[in-house]
């Protein structure tokens, strides 16, 4: 659980480059199944090391998304959200706003996974999207 005292809840993304943990409520469903639009939070702070599997906000295109890190390409990484089918985005390592070190998803907190299977059901995603979408 995050600490209160360094948490910012609110989008003052200078806090993040203070080193304190910002909350934010993402909007839309791109990362579904994982962070609802509109209703789940997700807690970011400025790390060191990006990795693939990471949910990462970037400012891209003079727009705020937040997307997993789908693979890295020297100092340029791939970005994907989790509830996409198609279509990436290109940014550099050190354009890296913040990395979700914590999600409220479902009125549950809990650290972010990599998210390793649901990467390489890329092929069959449309389907689980669909199902999940109709239980939703």
């Amino acid at each position: 659980m995050m600490e209160q005292e360094n948490v910012v809840v609110h989008r003052d993304l200078d806090a993040l480059k203070d080193g304190k943990v910002i909350v934010l409520v993402p909007q839309g469903i791109s990362m579904l199944p994982f962070i609802k639009g509109g209703v789940d939070q997700v807690y970011l702070l400025k790390k060191d090391k990006v990795e693939v599997g990471d949910i990462v906000l970037v400012e891209y295109h003079g727009k705020h998304i937040l997307h997993r890190v789908y693979a890295i390409d020297g100092e340029q990484l791939i970005l994907m959200g989790d509830g996409n089918l198609e279509g990436t985005e290109r940014v550099a390592k050190d354009e890296v706003l913040g990395t979700a070190v914590e999600i409220v998803h479902g009125g549950c907190r809990r650290k972010p996974k990599k998210a390793w299977l649901w990467r390489h059901l890329l092929p069959i995603r449309r389907y689980l999207l669909k199902i999940h979408r109709k239980l939703s």
